[in-house]
């Protein structure tokens, strides 16, 4: 299995079909890139099988690479178009810093009475002792 690709690929989970021989199969669609995919199914298609690949408009001429349990590589023919490989690949999710807005203040100072004796009852008290309450 060769791991020095020449396109990244991008992780997915989604369905698609692999065409051979007049037989269609469905696959789990684990990453794909411009120049192949990495698939998951039962019965696939033996290393060298020449398939038709499907995903929604994608249609690619490939060749099956390497097959290892129910994984298998694909190699496309000629690679995507980077408008069509797009179309399939989710956009990353944008990272946000959480906001504590709302919480309540941290310095006891800042805490009425009634807000201090819940904690202070806990520390100071023994809550290992239900023989209270």
């Amino acid at each position: 299995m060769n791991q020095n690709r020449k396109a990244s690929r991008s992780q997915v989970l989604m369905q698609a079909q692999l065409e051979s021989s007049g037989k269609s199969r469905d696959v789990r669609l684990r990453n794909l890139s411009a120049e192949g995919a990495l698939v998951e199914g039962d019965d696939l298609p033996v290393e060298g099988t020449t398939i038709l690949f499907r995903k929604g408009d994608i249609k690619a001429q490939a060749t099956i690479a390497w097959v290892s349990d129910h994984r298998a590589g694909v190699r496309f023919d000629r690679p995507l178009a980077k408008e069509l490989l797009l179309r399939h690949v989710p956009r990353p999710r944008a990272r946000t810093e959480p906001k504590f807005e709302g919480r309540p203040p941290i310095k006891s100072t800042d805490l009425s009475l009634a807000d201090r004796a819940v904690p202070e009852s806990w520390v100071w008290g023994n809550p290992l002792d239900r023989s209270k309450g």
